[in-house]
């Protein structure tokens, strides 16, 4: 398990917004409704929710830097 600050990749982050798979996901409505992780894949759930509390975003970190106010 990682810990600390996630390396981006700005090439994944973009192909994960303009994915075709996606939009037709979206589209269908197919997509279970947030916090039904649990349900259909437990094991990723669990692995998601420790990895999300373990780690920081680099993106996340420049926000609080350059932040106004």
């Amino acid at each position: 398990m990682k810990f600390g600050i996630r390396k981006p990749s700005i090439k994944r982050s973009l192909a994960a917004r303009t994915s075709v798979k996606r939009m037709v996901k979206q589209q269908l409505g197919l997509k279970a409704p947030r916090g039904m992780g649990w349900i259909t894949n437990p094991k990723r759930a669990v692995y998601n929710r420790v990895y999300d509390r373990t780690t920081v975003s680099f993106w996340s970190i420049l926000k609080r830097l350059f932040k106004e106010g």
